[in-house]
């Protein structure tokens, strides 16, 4: 799996050097140290900074755990899944590109949930005075972009909805602390990111978004568990009420923005105004959605787009890697995220 993939949301600049777990490990992993619930029954989970642990415990789903979760902290997507395909945990949180890495790379993980959220917060963006107006206007232009990252999907599909093809513009790859530092000295034209990079970008470094991953990406996330875990039956129930949680806790984040903004903030390190703006922008937009036939084929897209660029090593049936029996009664996939109306994000 390529160390270079990082997911749809990761740590914030301020801490992408700094916020890694003082015992992690060369994938990028460690304990947070943390375990809560009580019983017979222990679930091992993998979450990054401020994401599922975090989110759980502002909404107060932790409380009354008839079961064990223990937590690992985890730096980006990609370890993670490493650590769901060697059984260090049952399941994980990830972006919507990090699981075709991992099945391309033959893993043993199989997505079990997935939320959907609006794609405002996967942008292209350029200086506020840039003469670049529209996305065709990149040809020739250098952007920065995280290779294999939903970014990097994102530039590809944008450009081919503007005519245009990935070799027409001078693509640097490079990690979000080194394309902001390009992006702020001008040494790149445009940026491709996501939030709450995008987010930052616009309040603080003099940003204005040029394009957005509405209608060219598909705006997922999904939870990702080892197919080992869905085995045993009694994983297979607290990973049920695991799952139950988290959409408890997302209903609560949409409900309360400003405090889960405050939250995220803290555990970060993000500037409360780019917490709140990346809640507004794409955080708190999720829904809890089925992992069915129109997100595996969505997901294959991407698949077939990186194996084309010749960025994983085969094609492979994404549909081979998703376990479908936790969709109960929840909506498609293709429900429309949640909103906070006009003029709710930060410019």
């Amino acid at each position: 799996m390529r160390r270079r993939i990082v997911p749809a949301l990761s740590l914030p600049l301020a801490l992408l050097l700094s916020a890694c777990v003082s015992s992690h490990t060369q994938n990028g992993s460690g304990s947070s140290g943390n375990t809560d619930g009580k019983g017979d029954v222990t679930l091992d989970v993998g979450d990054q900074k401020g994401n599922d642990e975090a989110v759980l415990r502002a909404a107060g789903q932790l409380k009354n755990l008839p079961y064990k979760i223990k937590w690992s902290t985890f730096t980006s997507g990609p370890p993670i899944l490493e650590a769901v395909s060697a059984k260090a945990v049952d399941i994980g949180g990830v972006g919507n590109t990090p699981p075709v890495f991992a099945a391309a790379a033959k893993s043993h993980i199989k997505v079990v949930a997935a939320k959907h959220g609006t794609a405002d917060g996967e942008a292209i963006v350029v200086k506020k005075g840039s003469p670049l107006k529209k996305t065709a206007d990149l040809k020739g232009e250098s952007v920065a972009v995280a290779q294999g990252s939903s970014a990097h999907y994102q530039l590809v599909a944008s450009l081919a909805k503007a005519g245009l093809s990935i070799k027409d513009v001078k693509v640097t790859f490079l990690q979000p602390a080194d394309a902001l530092a390009a992006f702020s000295r001008g040494k790149v034209a445009a940026w491709a990111v996501w939030d709450p990079y995008t987010s930052q970008a616009l309040r603080q470094s003099d940003a204005r978004v040029l394009t957005t991953g509405q209608g060219v990406v598909n705006g997922l996330n999904f939870q990702v568990a080892n197919p080992s875990s869905l085995g045993d039956k009694k994983k297979v129930k607290v990973i049920k009420d695991y799952l139950g949680r988290l959409r408890k806790a997302q209903d609560w984040v949409y409900e309360h923005p400003e405090e889960w903004a405050k939250v995220w903030g803290k555990e970060t390190g993000l500037p409360y105004q780019v917490a709140l703006d990346s809640v507004k922008r794409t955080n708190g937009t999720r829904v809890h959605v089925a992992v069915d036939k129109a997100a595996v084929a969505s997901e294959q897209e991407i698949a077939d787009t990186f194996a084309k660029l010749k960025l994983t090593p085969r094609r492979f049936p994404f549909a081979d890697y998703v376990d479908t029996r936790f969709n109960g009664d929840l909506p498609p996939s293709t429900t429309a995220p949640r909103t906070y109306g006009k003029g709710s994000q930060g410019s």
